[in-house]
């Protein structure tokens, strides 16, 4: 694909005061560095999420990308995956294509 290389990335939506547990999942896990969005809006499972609440950022919902090398990325999958199974949150996983492959390795 026009000289891109294949990354696996990651995209974990969870409350606000899980996202620095994720944060320091990838960041021992070898991943080069990570995009954290917080007051992410949404409905799902638990129903209705809204963004920005008025006075307590604590309840809000983050989304913390990353991206990294196929072979580093099945050890932080696992890690998340069984966080997950005790607080609430979801992880999406896909193959992308990044450009600078030596921003991620």
């Amino acid at each position: 694909m026009n000289n891109m290389t294949l990354m696996t990335r990651l995209e974990v939506v969870v409350p606000a005061r899980d996202a620095p547990d994720i944060r320091e999942l990838i960041t021992t896990s070898g991943a080069t560095g990570y995009t954290s969005v917080s007051g992410v809006s949404g409905i799902g499972h638990h129903g209705q999420h809204s963004g920005a609440l008025l006075f307590n950022e604590y309840d809000t919902l983050t989304m913390i990308i990353t991206v990294l090398p196929p072979d580093k990325a099945s050890e932080l999958i696992d890690a998340i995956r069984e966080l997950l199974s005790t607080s609430s949150g979801v992880m999406f996983v896909a193959d992308t294509y990044v450009s600078r492959p030596e921003y991620f390795q």
